[in-house]
């Protein structure tokens, strides 16, 4: 029997020091808050996902490389989670190293292992991270929702770009009490 799974991309301090998405940061984190909140009450397993790399960016990807980019390093403050946010000892955590959270981390044997299906997407940034897992969760054939309260991107014109690419067609794009009534189970179930 399958169980939704709560996957939250890339709430890291590094993210959410300046720009759009500093700005966003209180809103995406109250949302992501509600919905993992719900997601315990019901016992349903909440998984936290961060990008981090070592300090010589020998595992970065090509950008990051090519033109220097030292952000998430891993032991630093700035690849940690935003401390605002409700994360409980018993929720799972994954490492990774490119924009989607299953490239070459054990994301698929968790989620087999958790039986999770659907999955619920969380984090940032919408047309990065968070549209590159939701393709890769679609190709392995497991339900994608994309909460519409708890994503966000520091580039507004590819946030709705992506959100209207994915509904209906990779994803269903809902909202945190849309996704309550979407998981709750029936009492026919």
């Amino acid at each position: 029997m399958t169980q939704p799974a709560l996957l939250v991309i890339d709430l890291v301090n590094d993210y959410f020091l300046d720009g759009p998405l500093r700005n966003q940061r209180a809103d995406i984190v109250d949302s992501v808050n509600q919905l993992t909140g719900y997601f315990r009450s019901m016992d349903y397993p909440v998984v936290w996902i961060r990008q981090e790399f070592l300090a010589d960016l020998s595992d970065a990807f090509l950008e990051m490389k090519r033109d220097g980019l030292r952000v998430t390093i891993a032991g630093t403050k700035g690849a940690m989670l935003l401390d605002e946010l409700d994360k409980f000892p018993g929720d799972y955590e994954l490492i990774k190293k490119r924009y989607s959270a299953f490239f070459q981390t054990e994301l698929d044997s968790l989620l087999s292992r958790i039986q999770g299906n659907p999955i619920v997407l969380a984090g940032i940034n919408t047309h990065a991270c968070i549209r590159m897992t939701a393709i890769d969760a679609y190709q392995r054939d497991l339900h994608v929702i994309v909460a519409i309260d708890c994503v966000g991107s520091y580039d507004e014109e590819h946030h709705r770009i992506t959100l209207k690419y994915l509904d209906g067609k990779i994803a269903r794009v809902l909202s945190n009490p849309e996704i309550e009534a979407a998981i709750t189970p029936s009492d026919e179930d």
